[in-house]
């Protein structure tokens, strides 16, 4: 028997706007307390969060925010902006899809939706809807905000750019007025100089408008910008120097985890003694036995002359599930309003 034909039209599907958590509406420290005297994962997540609160009472301590995955587009991505706000955060590293199709996305006015039950994906690509998991994002504001990245590179001198340069530029751009939604990670980070990192760029929506800017220019016979990634590397490991003592905040892995760690690494390369970073904090569902698939341990990374054993925690947790709870922990305990934010752009002049 033929499945029946779904009719659903593109309004019917994106009806349920994704909501991001505000950590400073609830107080989530009653639910770590209590978490510390649990077991299993639950005695993990407040241990993470212990170690997130010791890097920030630690006043020679510069804390990173390390960002893979899809929870900024899931409900996360005040949490992140918060963060940095509030002055927890002194640099981002990230998938380009985090910052560009997610973050940017939604400062151009853009929003995520929850998925309607089961549809056929077939169904959402006659509707020119993307899904991620139970998220849905309509693909022509999707590829609006890639045309924006055309615009942004077309004003720009062209030459070579790290990724944090690029984004800085994207900030600036939203703060002239440019935000249909004000107070995104991008323009709270660009505000609070704060840099954001993004190793992959091209691996997201502003790859696409980077492509073409280089294709028209090419065409034209004009001098096209391009991205660095050896300026990234150089850059990160500039302020891993600076700062000394570091402290890590990941959710997910791949790239960004191991772009981050490797400062460490590269410090020494340069003949500089870096110190390990001190705390480390890793969420994930990544199995350990999948054959080191994003899924290394923070115990791992010690013997790689990477993350101090001292003060690192793996919570094994979806994200969106704990995130939330560690952050409005660390805001509530106010622990944040004791340090002085690095402000770190001013390394590369900004």
């Amino acid at each position: 028997m033929n499945a029946p034909v779904q009719k659903n039209t593109k309004a019917e599907l994106l009806q349920n706007v994704v909501e991001h958590i505000d950590i400073t509406s609830f107080d989530a420290r009653p639910i770590i307390d209590s978490m510390r005297k649990m077991s299993f994962s639950s005695r993990d997540t407040a241990r993470a969060a212990d170690i997130f609160n010791m890097a920030l009472e630690d006043k020679d301590c510069s804390p990173w925010l390390i960002l893979a995955g899809s929870t900024s587009a899931g409900g996360c991505m005040h949490v992140y902006r918060d963060m940095v706000k509030f002055g927890m955060i002194d640099a981002v590293v990230a998938t380009g899809a985090s910052i560009v199709d997610m973050d940017f996305f939604e400062a151009l006015g853009f929003k995520h939706y929850q998925a309607a039950g089961e549809v056929d994906d077939n169904v959402l690509r006659d509707n020119y809807i993307d899904r991620i998991y139970d998220t849905y994002i309509d693909e022509e504001e999707l590829q609006a905000c890639d045309h924006t990245i055309l615009e942004i590179c077309n004003r720009l001198e062209p030459r070579g750019y790290s990724s944090r340069e690029f984004i800085w530029e994207m900030g600036k751009w939203l703060s002239e007025g440019n935000a249909k939604k004000p107070g995104s990670l991008i323009q709270t980070a660009y505000e609070e100089g704060v840099p954001i990192f993004c190793p992959a760029f091209v691996d997201s929506s502003a790859g696409f408008g980077l492509v073409k800017h280089q294709k028209e220019r090419m065409a034209e016979g004009k001098p096209y910008l391009m991205i660095d990634a050896v300026a990234d590397f150089r850059e990160l490991t500039d302020i891993k120097i600076a700062a000394g003592v570091t402290g890590l905040f990941m959710v997910g892995g791949g790239v960004p985890k191991n772009f981050a760690q490797d400062t460490v690494v590269c410090a020494e390369i340069l003949g500089i003694e870096a110190e390990m970073h001190r705390y480390a904090v890793q969420i994930t569902v990544a199995d350990v036995r999948d054959g080191a698939c994003s899924s290394s341990t923070l115990k791992e990374a010690a013997s790689w002359g990477k993350v101090q054993t001292t003060h690192e925690q793996m919570v094994f947790a979806e994200a969106t599930t704990v995130v939330p709870l560690i952050g409005s922990d660390a805001y509530h305990r106010g622990t944040w309003k004791n340090r002085d934010k690095r402000r770190w752009a001013k390394l590369f002049g900004k």
